[in-house]
């Protein structure tokens, strides 16, 4: 069954075995974006992956062989020795996303019920806990002594994370939360 595969390169061989792939008549993806980097003497703009390290190609996993000899190739990502392909509707939103054109870069991958801190605006440097609301991101702020918790609601894009992030049952069950997120929790209607 053919599908798409994450490719694990090494650093900056994106491109040649992405020439490769081609060559061999394999469909790959190489999502990039474009930065300004500054030298000494002169400001540069420069194409880059998204995901350095990796690019996307679309094989049969029995037959893949010739993949793996591509130059700079490291491992399909996967399982062991088994092969995890990546969601077609994953590949579309990023062929989408790069062929639309806007301004893109790479962002740290969030989930809710993750500690982060929030890196732009007023409340540059507080660091809370992801929630998501109604269809709306907002940050949890505890004080332990007083358990109690007070919820911001913010654009997502303002925030990094800072550490792994809480299970979604630990976020189910409120007895197992911190006392100061029960509060929040019931505040909230989560």
């Amino acid at each position: 069954m053919i599908a798409w595969f994450a490719l694990q390169v090494r650093s900056r061989s994106e491109s040649i075995a992405a020439t490769f792939l081609q060559g061999h008549g394999y469909e790959w993806f190489l999502p990039s974006y474009k930065c300004r980097r500054q030298w000494s003497d002169r400001i540069k703009q420069l194409e880059l992956p998204l995901f350095p390290g990796y690019l996307f190609c679309r094989f049969d996993p029995q037959d893949r062989l010739p993949v793996l000899k591509a130059p700079g190739m490291i491992s399909i990502v996967g399982v062991g020795n088994t092969p995890l392909a990546v969601d077609e509707s994953e590949i579309t939103a990023l062929r989408a996303l790069v062929k639309s054109g806007l301004p893109r870069q790479p962002w740290p991958y969030l989930q809710v019920g993750q500690r982060v801190r929030i890196e732009h605006g007023a409340l540059y440097g507080l660091e809370g806990i992801l929630l998501d609301v109604k269809g709306s991101h907002r940050i949890v702020v505890s004080v332990t002594l007083l358990r109690r918790s007070v919820a911001a609601e913010i654009d997502s894009a303002w925030v990094a994370p800072i550490s792994p992030q809480l299970s979604a049952s630990t976020l189910s069950r409120p007895q197992t939360l911190p006392p100061s997120l029960r509060y929040a929790r019931k505040a909230l209607h989560v």
